[in-house]
């Protein structure tokens, strides 16, 4: 059974190899009717769901999968008779990557920066899962790591390509509710825990690798029903509660529609996590500098979750029609009303924007740009510039982070420099790294 590696360990190793492998760049991608030779690590879940996306583009071809739990392969299989499987996702690596064109990332958070950073050492193009990482400095260094090496890259914030998501964006982009004053987003999920881990130990199902589903994590015994294969994102070092699934897409549209940057400080509200279990019903404050799109020199831009909901005025100004999960951004000239996914927006007061026509926004596949970015070696429209996928994700990312690896107390306030390339090595940002902060180099 293969053993747990730490982030160091294991980095240190695929440094001394990856010289030896060819980049990306190398490989002649565009090539006419070339197929892009995929791996999965993950077979079932979100994992399917990504791979039933990409195999909708003419050119994917779904080469390998990994995953610790060979009980979740067969849909995948049934999907695709060809596919290889495998239970170690180090050893999908090491046999399959010269049948490799790129790979995607959608295990438990806590080893996505690990594959992740695995994979662009032997010069894959990677499309990664939100959160993209567990701790800020595992974003940091696949960041610095995608930007210097030229890898192309995607977060799968997807929903953040759905038209009923870009026409919102372009409507406040064209001033229609005035300068934003203050945005406030929300989720009802509550991935916490007020509880304690049973103690003692289960058997581990014959099917799974436990010691491969740990990782990089901190050793445990099994426990039915608490981990795996749906309660890992409630617990401190495996998941990242329900801020680290839902704020990046959430998130997501009020940050690019303003051109928000790095923030200037952050203040986190509620109970503070147990060792083992995140807690429920988070609010975080963050203040960002002001944009030509904002009506202030900063912004205060809200998160709450679980049971907390935003403030009694914003929730009387959106009326019966608040959704329990979305963004609402408050405008000198208007409100703008967001729901999550594709319910559509609405703009408050309804009688003074009755007449507005929505924008047209272009027709947008977020699975299939990266797709098309692997094959024409130009970086997908979600990525902005070439190899800064991760680094816009980043952005999102950091304050996230920042909530979830310090829990303050109330009203206490963790300030770092507006600069985004030097904020996750200040002082700030790194009191901000809990003990399950990862030890990539």
């Amino acid at each position: 059974m293969p053993s747990a590696v730490s982030r160091r360990a294991f980095l240190q190793h695929i440094a001394v190899g990856a010289a030896a492998v060819p980049l990306a760049g190398d490989i002649l991608l565009a090539q006419a009717g070339r197929k892009i030779r995929h791996a999965s690590f993950g077979a079932s879940g979100q994992a399917l769901s990504d791979i039933r996306a990409f195999s909708s583009h003419g050119a994917f071809e779904l080469v390998a999968v990994a995953d610790v739990d060979l009980s979740r392969v067969d849909p995948v299989k049934k999907l695709f008779p060809d596919v290889r499987v495998y239970q170690d996702w180090r050893e999908l690596l090491k046999k399959e990557r010269k049948n490799l064109d790129s790979i995607s990332v959608s295990t438990p958070d806590h080893m996505h920066g690990t594959v992740a950073m695995a994979a662009m050492r032997q010069g894959l193009p990677v499309y990664c899962q939100k959160p993209l990482c567990a701790t800020i400095r595992e974003v940091r260094k696949l960041t610095e790591y995608a930007r210097s090496h030229r890898v192309h890259t995607q977060m799968g914030i997807q929903v953040s390509s759905m038209p009923s998501q870009l026409i919102p964006e372009a409507i406040v982009r064209a001033g229609t509710i005035g300068k934003v004053k203050e945005v406030h987003t929300f989720c009802e999920k509550g991935w916490g825990d007020e509880g304690l881990i049973p103690p003692g130990a289960d058997p581990v199902p014959p099917t799974l690798d436990w010691n491969g589903w740990i990782g990089v994590g901190e050793e445990r015994p099994f426990k039915s029903g608490v981990y795996h294969p749906a309660e890992w994102r409630k617990r401190v070092g495996f998941g990242t509660g329900t801020l680290g699934d839902m704020a990046c897409h959430i998130m997501s549209p009020p940050y690019r529609a303003l051109g928000l940057t790095a923030p200037v400080s952050v203040t986190a509200f509620g109970p503070p996590p147990t060792r083992d279990n995140w807690s429920l019903n988070a609010k975080v404050h963050w203040v960002f500098p002001g944009t030509p799109l904002t009506a202030d020199k900063t912004i205060d831009f809200w998160w709450y979750d679980g049971t907390e909901r935003p403030p009694e005025a914003i929730l009387s100004l959106v009326g019966e029609r608040m959704p329990r999960t979305g963004s609402v951004w408050v405008g000198t000239e208007g409100t703008l009303v967001l729901p999550h996914m594709d319910t559509p927006y609405f703009l408050v007061p309804s009688e003074k924007f009755a007449a507005l026509t929505p924008p047209s926004v272009p027709t947008r596949d977020h699975y299939g740009e990266f797709i098309d970015a692997v094959l024409t070696r130009q970086a997908a429209p979600t990525s902005g510039e070439s190899a800064k996928g991760i680094v816009r994700s980043a952005l999102c990312v950091e304050p996230r982070q920042g909530r979830l690896h310090v829990f303050m107390p109330p009203a206490r306030t963790t300030d770092w420099p507006n600069d985004t390339r030097s904020a996750p090595r200040s002082a700030g940002i790194q009191s901000l790294r809990g003990r399950h902060c990862s030890h990539i180099r």
